[in-house]
């Protein structure tokens, strides 16, 4: 099946600036838990930590760089993507050579703050907004394929890293990893040196939100729609982070090597690129406030059968049911914040979403690693997974219902 003719004009009218979005999310992969959850079993070794404590360690790095995020995500307001995307690059390459040096225990939790602020942080949160700044008719489609960096580094880095490991010292991948990010970093500025629009900062933005205005930072905190759409932000950020982060624990409570397990994570990322490229173009039709309530009650169904089945099947159908949700998360929750609460201060606003997903992040391997220290299996506890899964969609639809009624009739944009 070939790209439609508009489709092909847009990639070759905007290659420069997506291709610009895809470094950014592909680089955040060596700040995001999948992968430095490879490195799980050789750090508790190093440092005599249970799951518990491993998982508590990886909760205060986590948790610190959520807080930090409320302030600093609001640097993507003030600043171009090509003045603040190669600092970022350069700070997560400082991450990984810290990650690939210390020897000390109290000096981890401040290298895993550090990698998830620079990585899963920043480094992602500045993709997004400036897809969500820079196309508004064709958000959807820009958004879907800027985070494809998102499905690649989930697909190559995981197994090509734990079979690195084999041959060389986990230390020096995290020096490798650090190489490949001060690459990216002059690349990345040669990419926008002319960034896409002449004056790409706030001022310029034209897409309003709920009663046909911008809001603000604390307009936004203060309404009753964020709220009821924290449970669904925490979420999977909590328990997809979770699952990565546990992955060889899980493998081994199923009976499988971890390689095993780690061989069909390319399956769940080719299901999870289909999701995302289908939610961008369902996104530019119908909006994101329609299509949002729906996208987490496939986690439901992913980890019942996780708690249920241990066969080579069942697991591909949980993990098929995960990346349908991670897939539309990547598109979805990125436009709903521009959708709903206009794109001139839309940095700030999703510097508070981020730092609710980036606090997810941090409860759910320090939960889910203490209740398997308290003798509670990671795929005992999906029951009650699911079970939140279905809470949050249920407030979710709720909180959506009621934005919805508030958002003017807006006449079509033209496609940039």
């Amino acid at each position: 099946m070939t790209a439609s003719p508009s489709f092909q004009r847009f990639l070759i009218a905007n290659a420069r600036y997506l291709s610009a979005g895809a470094m950014l999310t592909f680089l955040s992969s060596f700040g995001q838990t999948f992968f430095i959850s490879i490195f799980a079993g050789q750090i508790r070794l190093e440092f005599g930590l249970s799951h518990a404590q491993w998982g508590g360690l990886y909760m205060i790095g986590t948790s610190a760089s959520a807080l930090v995020m409320v302030w600093a995500g609001g640097l993507t307001d003030v600043f171009r993507v090509r003045h603040l995307g190669p600092l970022i690059l350069c700070g997560l390459a400082l991450a990984c050579v810290t990650m690939a040096f210390n020897q000390s225990l109290w000096l981890l939790p401040v290298a895993i703050f550090a990698l998830r602020f620079f990585g899963q942080g920043m480094s992602s949160h500045l993709a997004v907004i400036a897809m969500a700044r820079w196309f508004i008719a064709t958000r959807g489609r820009a958004l879907s394929i800027a985070t494809l960096g998102f499905s690649a580094g989930e697909a190559l880095l995981p197994l090509s890293f734990v079979a690195l490991m084999t041959v060389l010292d986990w230390r020096i991948l995290w020096l490798i990893s650090a190489g490949v990010c001060l690459l990216g970093a002059p690349v990345l500025a040669r990419l926008l040196a002319q960034e896409r629009t002449p004056q790409s900062t706030a001022d310029d933005s034209s897409a309003v939100g709920m009663d046909g205005r911008h809001w603000n930072r604390w307009e936004a905190l203060r309404s009753p729609l964020f709220w009821c759409m924290v449970p669904a932000i925490l979420g999977p950020a909590a328990f997809n982070t979770a699952f990565f982060f546990h992955q060889l624990h899980f493998a081994t409570t199923k009976g499988w090597a971890h390689l095993e397990l780690v061989a069909l994570f390319p399956l769940y990322t080719a299901m999870a690129v289909t999701a995302m490229v289908a939610s961008g173009w369902a996104l530019d039709r119908w909006g994101a406030a329609r299509l949002t309530p729906f996208y987490q009650w496939p986690m439901v169904a992913a980890f019942v059968i996780f708690a249920s089945f241990g066969s080579g099947l069942g697991i591909g159908v949980g993990l098929f049911c995960l990346a349908l949700t991670t897939g539309a998360n990547a598109t979805l929750q990125n436009s709903f914040w521009a959708e709903l609460y206009g794109t001139r201060n839309i940095g700030a606003i999703k510097a508070l979403a981020t730092a609710v997903m980036v606090l997810g992040s941090a409860i759910g391997p320090g939960l889910t690693g203490l209740l398997i220290d308290l003798g509670i299996a990671f795929d005992q506890q999906g029951y009650g997974i699911a079970a939140y899964f279905a809470f949050a969609s249920i407030v979710m639809m709720l909180g959506i219902a009621q934005a919805r009624k508030r958002l003017l009739p807006q006449a079509a944009a033209a496609p940039l």
